[in-house]
């Protein structure tokens, strides 16, 4: 069979694995599966079970269409997730919590909840799940809250009304007057609880999920994180606090001036608490760490000596005598195992890129990618990882893949920079002698993420180089994955060290004898989309021969309009009304009279972290100063093109516009 070239169409077709759930005997697992279908522009879920005793996956639910956040019963007999489907005559207005036995059968909706579940986590008696849902503060009883939303969606009026500082966050409003609770709900009965009713406290707001809190291993209490100040900013520090399950009390566990608390989890003996520690005293940008409390109040950071992020959601050994949690080296995602003696760090499993995990029983369970595969799952061996699944295997032998390499450049301040390269299908330098190559340079957004090995659904590097391009990545200065000092370095200085790295990685490929420099192209989205929008104005008009900008920042002082306006003051290094020069100075339209080279412009209408006002902007400059430029513009996406013929239509436009500038 000839193998075709691996496109936007056979992306789509990929099935897409989420974060799964350990049976307590580590025996299986239990995982959302998604699927898209390109003629319906629709994606479906439905719950799958995998054997990790060798027997082959099989499908668990079949009328759902979004089955979601799959978790195992500490019993074992039950598995309990969030849906929204139609059952007994009812359809769900909201996601509701649904149970299933893991041997099939009819799904049972627990309870009908009218401000609907967010996430849960099971009691550790498996007769009892905690929940989140956002509800009216003030209101005491679940028939006030059902009354209320009942009469907010029957409301004419479709303004959003708020006098708080923190109201949207990327893609949606934080819900008008209501907080985020937590609930508990008896499964036989199906009657619930707000734990945190009458309480000052509630869940964060931005996005509160699982890993917000945890239960004692004994059932009787409750630690979350909160933010304890009285006005909700994105940058606050949260505290954690203890909540009573019986009788609803709450005290403060542990709160310390600069420092920021979250994702907290018992020991499996109940007597420590680990959670992620950020000391944002010492700077905005301060790496995540790894924090242990005890049962009399002390304290400490276990990871000082490991210059990388420690990242949720952790976990404890059997043991209790080391915690496990993912973490960014390099490029690349990790599985760590610390050991709370030693303090020192140990890779369980190296990627690529280790997406989720779990443990139970002994087993410990991967879900990991890279850029040559996308998501898949795999269980720790003492000889290597193995493989409980192959529902992607099929069709991924239908297509050729480019290889992918890691190369070092010498970059901004004389420091070594990462770029990565993936190479069109069958590149081979060596055999054609006379092949000049095109290149892209895609510039990664945060900026304080990094390009890894890992597989990316919506900027797929595999569909890039398909399309004959070597692509390349670089890890600019403010890259996570590289220590704190490179992460922190392009603070107050946006665009400077960014850009020399970049250009470094562009001098790299001009110097290969593969490369066809009349045909280099940079594109790039968010940061990136902000960091192409800046090379126009800086970079000599021919380097590159096009440009391609999505959700990309222009004007940072319009950027006031994002979710995140009290954050870029911080990166920055001042307000516009404070300095309005330094601003300016890191601030792409302030050169528009340098603009020259031709620009695809991308944007959202739903996009709340960079406003499509930026993409618009920037469009109607160019347009204005008549430079090449083409708009594609989205009313119904945000941040990120997430419907799947919106999807062919930006690959379809991104490529058109490569061929036609860059050939």
């Amino acid at each position: 069979m000839k193998r075709k070239p691996f496109d936007v169409d056979a992306l789509w077709q990929l099935a897409r694995i989420g974060e799964p759930s350990l049976s307590p005997s580590g025996a299986a697992a239990v995982a959302s599966v998604t699927r898209y279908d390109m003629e319906d522009n629709r994606g479906r879920s439905a719950l799958w079970l995998f054997s990790l005793l060798g027997e082959e996956p099989r499908r668990l639910t079949e009328a759902g269409e979004k089955d979601g956040q799959p978790r195992w019963s500490p019993t074992g007999d039950a598995i309990a997730f969030v849906a929204q489907r139609e059952q007994g005559g009812v359809k769900d207005e909201a996601p509701q919590l649904y149970l299933i036995h893991p041997d099939g059968g009819e799904a049972r909706r627990l309870a009908t909840v009218a401000t609907g579940v967010e996430a849960f986590r099971w009691f550790p008696d498996g007769r009892r799940i905690a929940f989140i849902s956002w509800v009216w503060p003030k209101l005491k009883t679940a028939a006030a809250q059902a009354k209320a939303m009942a009469a907010f969606k029957a409301r004419k009026e479709s303004a959003y009304v708020t006098d708080e500082l923190l109201y949207r966050h990327w893609d949606h409003h934080i819900p008008m007057g209501r907080v985020p609770h937590l609930h508990v709900l008896d499964t036989q009965t199906g009657r619930w609880r707000d734990l945190m009713q009458g309480s000052e406290h509630s869940l964060e707001w931005k996005e509160p999920g699982a890993n917000s809190f945890c239960i004692s291993p004994d059932g009787r209490r409750i630690v979350f994180a909160f933010d304890p100040a009285a006005e909700k900013r994105a940058e606050n520090c949260f505290a954690l606090a203890e909540l009573d399950v019986r009788s609803g009390r709450q005290r403060v566990l542990l709160q310390q001036e600069g420092w920021d608390f979250d994702a907290p989890c018992f020991s499996h003996g109940g007597q420590h608490l680990a959670f992620v520690a950020t000391h944002r005293g010492r700077a905005h940008t301060a790496p995540a760490e790894l924090g242990v409390l005890d049962t009399q109040g002390r304290w400490a950071v276990l990871s000082e000596a490991f210059d990388r992020e420690v990242q949720a959601p952790l976990r404890w050994r059997e043991d209790d005598l080391a915690i496990r949690f993912a973490s960014e080296d390099r490029g690349r995602s990790h599985l760590i195992e610390l050991l709370l003696q030693e303090r020192q760090p140990h890779r369980l499993f190296e990627g690529g890129h280790v997406a989720a995990f779990d443990a139970q029983a002994g087993a410990v369970l991967v879900l990991h990618d890279s850029v040559q595969f996308p998501p898949r799952l795999s269980t720790l061996t003492s000889d290597a990882p193995r493989r409980i699944e192959a529902l992607n295997d099929a069709l991924l032998a239908r297509h050729p893949f480019g290889r992918h390499q890691e190369v070092v450049v010498k970059g901004a301040l004389g420091e070594d920079v990462q770029m990565w390269l993936v190479y069109p299908p069958g590149f081979d330098a060596k055999r054609d002698l006379k092949k000049k190559w095109p290149a892209m340079q895609v510039i990664h957004g945060g900026p304080h993420t990094a390009f890894g090995d890992s597989w990316h659904w919506r900027w797929n590097h595999q569909v890039f180089a398909a399309q004959g391009q070597v692509v390349a990545c670089v890890n600019y200065h403010g890259s996570s994955s590289f220590g704190h000092a490179f992460k922190d370095s392009i603070s107050g200085r946006w665009g400077e060290l960014e850009l020399q790295d970049v250009e470094a990685g562009t001098d790299w490929l001009l110097k290969q004898r593969w490369v066809d420099r009349k045909r280099i192209t940079a594109t790039g989205g968010s940061y990136g989309g902000y960091m192409v929008a800046w090379m126009n104005g800086h970079v000599k008009p021919g380097r590159y021969q096009a440009y391609v900008c999505h959700a990309g920042c222009y004007d940072w002082q319009a950027m006031f309009a994002t979710d995140g306006y009290t954050w870029f003051p911080l990166e920055l290094g001042a307000s516009y009304w404070d300095d309005p020069a330094k601003v300016a100075a890191q601030s792409p339209h302030s050169f528009a009279q340098h603009f020259a080279t031709p620009t695809l412009v991308i944007h959202g209408q739903l996009d709340y972290r960079v406003p499509d006002a930026q993409g618009l902007a920037y469009y109607n400059t160019l347009k204005a100063r008549g430079v090449p430029a083409r708009l594609v513009w989205f009313p119904d996406e945000n941040h990120w093109i997430l419907k799947p013929r919106n999807s062919k239509l930006w690959y379809g436009e991104f490529f058109d516009w490569i061929r036609r500038h860059a050939g």
